[in-house]
């Protein structure tokens, strides 16, 4: 019987399964990240407060959107954020600050580990270029992914097919024989449009039911 709290041995189902990738969200599944401890460390240059320039780059506009489907630059980003908040401070420091929001979950990080070589891995996520080469391709699993598509390469942000699609095709993977797992609701029933097997990613217990559900793991 499954209780509330699981743990398998690393001994990786046998079972019969059409499965041959999992694809996973970055972002509150392999780390999770706080967007209002750059906004709280940039203030201390600013005279707006942390909460004022949460509002101004995060909820107004669509700076972060186009951001993230690479259509400003990284440098262009900068001054935007610096003009819009009147900050004193370096491109260095900001970006220091602005890729300093993510701690790994260590389970997920795990787990990615006892996947591999059973399994393609996919990394699918809407981010941005120093999110990418400054935070996320430093988390220890980076290098264990056979395919990874990011918004701002693609040039659209999920939910849009197309970045789903851009994924299936660097795995060379029909979308049925893929699991995808994302913390939002809608872009896992996107995956599930597709074809694929869409999990809302929750906690590491309730993704680890579903695994062994799907005939991915077994648990002691």
């Amino acid at each position: 019987m499954i209780g509330e709290e699981h743990s398998y041995n690393g001994d990786l189902s046998l079972l019969p399964s059409v499965i041959k990738a999992i694809i996973f969200d970055f972002g509150n599944v392999i780390c999770s990240f706080d967007n209002m401890r750059f906004c709280q460390r940039i203030s201390e240059s600013s005279p707006f407060s942390a909460e004022e320039i949460h509002r101004k780059v995060y909820v107004e506009g669509t700076l972060t959107q186009r951001y993230e489907e690479g259509r400003i630059t990284s440098s262009f980003f900068y001054e935007r954020v610096k003009e819009l908040c009147l900050l004193d401070l370096d491109i260095d420091r900001f970006r220091e600050a602005y890729t300093n929001i993510f701690i790994p979950i260590p389970e997920n990080i795990e787990l990615i580990r006892k996947l591999k070589g059973r399994y393609k891995l996919g990394l699918l996520s809407n981010t941005n270029e120093w999110h990418h080469e400054h935070a996320i391709e430093l988390v220890v699993v980076y290098p264990l992914f056979d395919a990874v598509a990011f918004s701002y390469i693609v040039g659209v942000k999920k939910p849009d097919d197309r970045i789903y699609l851009d994924c299936l095709g660097k795995l060379g993977l029909r979308p049925e024989e893929c699991i995808y797992i994302d913390d939002i609701e809608e872009y896992a029933k996107k995956a599930s449009d597709l074809g694929m097997i869409g999990h809302t990613y929750i906690d590491h217990n309730k993704l680890i039911s579903f695994l062994y559900e799907q005939g991915i793991i077994k648990i002691e």
